[in-house]
């Protein structure tokens, strides 16, 4: 178990891109303490300065929205912000540990009260992704309660090693090199992000099971990866696994309706069942679901924007957390499986100067999945064509003869 352990950090501080002299955080439950300390052993192992290890305890959570006076709960020291800035400020790596460590910890609680409390998340933390002044990477930590949620057929340990041989699995550490192979499928990644840039659609269209939507987009929008560049040219890979191409979309023209097609587990550990929501220029107007839908309604009601679109995401069928047809029950893992969309900020570096006062602003990023085998998406022109993007998770744009060349440096901006 410790070599797995070990391979995991080797993996998180590779994606992560850890330097020599680098000051390091590294996120984690209560309950992850292995895989953090395996963790600080690769960083250090790679040359960093300091490795702070900060551990944030769900129960406390619970225990706040259940006693302090409910006026308090979206208060937040000052100090919680001010050590995001001055970490980015010295250039530092961040490495986010998640799982589920505590499923259902919140039942029973008063589902008005759950998005006020937005911790562990600051919003500071946006502002440093924005400006890029830091690398950083998200990884799963494995831990048995998390299993026994995923598999709840299955005897506790069973469920634990079955966790460990799918996470094992769609990170690619079954494989001889899991950073060859993980800069092999980033490539393939790019290439249909770079197809996407090329096209200068106008809008997204989704139709499937549910759904019906029109995404505007941005006139100078960039689709990506998660291969990212700090502001200071250092390469980092945000998330593993990661399966996806994304853009930012204008937050002001989206229509029509969105049937989730997986839970949104939130991150106070509340699952939120058959979501719905309907969206009216831009504005998502209804927010409906089986299961906590008043959650969720608090969380997108903590500023103007945080019921606008913020990230639109395309998940094909050759990735490996799809097929397992396994529901982590975590969104960094689940909205790797199928396409999807957030509620909330977006992307500034993924647009050009004169439009990027266009991207929405907001102190809450919510992912959802969307995505299925049933679900098409098809490209808008200016001109109003029609162009096929995806069919049966499967790409449908070719590559153009004699393109522009929007590679990083071509688009005349480092990411």
């Amino acid at each position: 178990m410790t070599d797995r352990f070990s391979r995991l950090a080797e993996l998180a501080v590779y994606g992560a891109n850890v330097q020599e002299g680098q000051i390091v955080i590294v996120n984690a439950e209560i309950g992850l303490e292995e895989q953090a300390r395996a963790t600080a052993e690769a960083a250090y192992k790679r040359g960093a300065k300091f490795v702070d290890v900060v551990y944030f305890d769900p129960y406390v959570k619970r225990v706040r929205i259940e006693h302090a006076d409910p006026d308090t709960l979206d208060f937040v020291p000052q100090w919680y912000g001010e050590r995001v800035l001055e970490h980015a400020e010295q250039n530092g790596a961040r490495i986010n540990l998640r799982g589920v460590t505590a499923p259902n910890l919140m039942d029973g609680l008063d589902k008005s009260l759950l998005g006020k409390d937005r911790l562990p998340s600051v919003k500071e933390t946006f502002k440093v992704f924005d400006e890029r002044s830091m690398n950083w990477g998200f990884v799963p930590g494995p831990h048995p309660a998390w299993a026994t949620l995923v598999h709840p057929d299955l005897p506790a340990e069973e469920a634990y090693e079955q966790l460990w041989r799918e996470l094992e699995h769609v990170l690619r550490l079954d494989e001889p090199d899991p950073l060859v192979a993980w800069d092999e499928r980033i490539a393939v990644l790019n290439d249909h992000a770079q197809r996407l840039t090329e096209r200068r659609f106008d809008a997204i269209e989704l139709h499937g099971p549910g759904t019906e939507l029109t995404i505007g987009m941005l006139p100078t929008a960039a689709w990506t990866t998660v291969e990212f560049s700090t502001a200071k040219g250092l390469r980092h890979i945000a998330n593993l696994p990661s399966e996806e191409v994304f853009t930012t979309p204008d937050p002001r023209r989206t229509n029509g309706h969105v049937t989730a097609t997986k839970p949104l587990v939130l991150n106070d550990g509340t699952i939120v069942r058959g979501l719905r929501v309907r969206f009216e220029n831009g504005v998502a107007v209804e927010i409906d679901a089986d299961e906590n839908a008043e959650v969720l309604r608090s969380l997108t009601g903590i500023d103007e924007s945080a019921r606008r679109l913020g990230e639109l995401a395309l998940v094909d069928g050759e990735g490996r957390i799809g097929p397992l047809d396994t529901v982590f029950y975590d969104t960094m893992l689940d909205e790797n499986a199928s396409s999807h969309i957030a509620l909330g900020n977006g992307f500034p570096f993924l647009i050009e100067d004169e439009d990027r006062t266009g991207v929405n602003k907001s102190a809450t990023h919510i992912d959802f999945m969307i995505g299925s085998p049933e679900l098409d998406v098809d490209g808008i022109t200016l001109d109003g064509e029609r162009i096929p993007v995806l069919r049966n998770l499967a790409w449908q744009l070719p590559a153009r003869t004699g393109a522009v060349n929007l590679s990083r440096e071509g688009r005349g901006f480092r990411w």
